[in-house]
């Protein structure tokens, strides 16, 4: 063996994975022409039973798996491009599932047939991993709604204990101000005078009580998120003095409480970020039903919104609207428009 098949060899020997060369015959039987030793670390078979009999490989296969590696191999014979797949094969020797990683580059050979050369990873340690990594991000988003469904239901507890008791004990302050006001003689003008400034105090807290209910849990919600965000945008309009259009192609959408909350709120924050930095003179909210989805997009046509301003972190409505969508399984996205604006556009799915 000369010097430099020799090197090869080494190399090959110390690669950790399996490094090899196979084609496809016309029955779609896969041929392996060459296998590095590390075919028996890899799959638990010598190099040399694998390739008298290739079935072996496939034979570690389950079906979905099987079927998409060939679907692999046949577009990269149409496109002559790199075959990429990963998949689970069976160890019967050692009872144990490893994933494995596939890449393999094809060439033509003798005119006309097409033969892979590449190779085959361990890659079992990263997917576990990665699976890992998904299944916290899952628990976290279902903490996270549980954690949405709380709050929300604590916001809706203090607005009616604010609304009904404060409400109620601001009617009997003002109905005794009142009595004591009837009682008052004409020449007690300073303390009528000084009554009817409590009384006023009295209404003006009734208004706070009113406003801070109806932000902790908005009682139109009850009248459907049509109406709702609706009386958003009017609201909004009393506020920013930007006009605001409302078009939907329903009168009424029904959708879970959860999910009219969520757009609701969703509305919300679009509104006052538009409201504190878009210098916008209008506002447009599409509120579309389409079969099992509900589409909303919030579109004004003030400065834009820049790349930086959605990565920054300290960007917690758009991060709070994003995973608020997310939580009820919809899409969020944010981009700026032309000839100038933002939108914002929500796709939920109902049920």
């Amino acid at each position: 063996m000369n010097p430099q098949d020799l090197s090869l060899q080494i190399a090959l020997s110390n690669f950790p994975g399996l490094v090899m060369q196979f084609h496809l015959k016309a029955d779609n039987q896969l041929v392996f022409d060459y296998l590095s030793d590390g075919c028996q670390a890899l799959l638990g078979c010598t190099a040399e039973a694998m390739l008298k009999n290739p079935n072996k490989f496939l034979e570690m296969l389950n079906v979905r798996e099987r079927t998409l590696l060939f679907k692999r191999l046949h577009k990269s014979v149409v496109n002559l491009t790199s075959a990429n797949w990963e998949g689970r094969v069976w160890i019967d020797g050692w009872q144990d599932t490893k994933w494995i990683n596939l890449r393999a580059t094809p060439s033509i050979i003798n005119g006309d047939q097409v033969q892979w050369s590449g190779v085959m990873m361990n890659i079992t340690h990263s997917k576990q991993e990665k699976l890992e990594i998904e299944e916290s991000r899952r628990k976290l988003a279902e903490l996270t709604a549980h954690q949405e469904t709380i709050k929300e239901e604590e916001r809706a507890k203090i607005a009616r204990e604010i609304h009904d008791d404060l409400g109620g004990n601001l009617t009997v302050i003002k109905i005794g101000v009142s009595n004591i006001m009837s009682k008052l003689s004409e020449n007690q003008a300073a303390l009528k005078k000084q009554a009817q400034g409590l009384e006023d105090i009295v209404d003006n807290t009734f208004n706070a009580i009113h406003r801070i209910s109806r932000d902790l849990r908005p009682t139109v919600l009850d009248l459907g998120i049509v109406d709702a965000i609706d009386w958003q945008l009017e609201e909004f309009k009393k506020q920013s003095g930007i006009e605001c259009d409302l078009i939907c192609n329903h009168s009424e959408i029904s959708m879970t409480s959860e999910q009219s909350m969520t757009l609701f709120r969703v509305t919300q924050e679009a509104l006052s970020n538009i409201g504190k930095h878009a210098h916008a003179k209008h506002v447009e909210v599409h509120l579309i039903k389409d079969h099992c989805h509900v589409e909303l997009s919030v579109r004004d046509d003030g400065v834009g919104i820049k790349a930086k301003d959605k990565i920054k972190a300290n960007s917690f409505g758009l991060h709070g609207m994003k995973e608020r969508i997310e939580m009820q399984h919809g899409t969020f996205s944010i981009s700026k428009v032309k000839p100038k604006g933002t939108v914002i556009k929500v796709d939920l799915p109902l049920g």
